[in-house]
């Protein structure tokens, strides 16, 4: 009997050993090294160039009144608030047509903006606003201010032109700078 209740002892010492050793445990750390990152974007090509904005002048009324474009929907994409700029690349209008010599016409005066829908958590900027046109012009002008972080920060804008009866025929062209800045 001794031997039976030695034997047990044992057995039990074994069980209580073996499953002691059953588990272990191992740490790693993670690190996620974040950078600051912005994106501007047209929603329309989903691309840093917006498609073409044509405003044609084809009666007396378009000449008298000025031509207005569709919405241009923007977006941003950003981990910090931020604010956006609007430019034109020129102070004049770049001229392809039969009258010679060029005419020179003035972006400010002819070229307007309107913000009309932001969804970006920001302001709207003076001079600019979402029930009148602003003029534009060759320097730098805030347009979105201290708008949220986010992944789809949206605003639209809309172009008027009002060239009056000055100008001959012909296609004046200049290219309108959009700039987000983190702050």
């Amino acid at each position: 009997m001794k031997k039976i209740v030695l034997f047990a002892a044992i057995l039990s010492c074994i069980t209580v050993a073996v499953k002691a050793q059953v588990a272990s445990t191992a740490t790693q750390t993670v690190n996620l090294n974040l950078s600051n990152a912005i994106e501007l974007t047209f929603t329309g090509s989903t691309t840093a160039t917006g498609a073409a904005v044509n405003l044609a002048f084809n009666t007396v009324n378009d000449y008298a009144n000025g031509v207005i474009s569709a919405a241009q929907e923007l977006k941003v994409r950003s981990n910090k608030k931020f604010g956006v700029t609007v430019k034109t690349n020129n102070a004049n209008f770049s001229y392809t047509g039969t009258t010679t010599p060029a005419p020179v016409m003035p972006v400010s005066g002819v070229l307007s903006l309107k913000v009309s829908a932001n969804a970006t958590g920001g302001a709207i900027a003076s001079p600019f606003s979402a029930s009148a046109y602003s003029t534009l012009s060759a320097t730098a002008a805030n347009l979105i201010t201290n708008a949220n972080n986010g992944g789809n920060q949206t605003f639209s804008v809309m172009y008027e032109a009002t060239p009056g009866f000055t100008y001959p025929a012909g296609t004046y062209t200049v290219d309108v700078v959009y700039t987000a800045t983190q702050l």
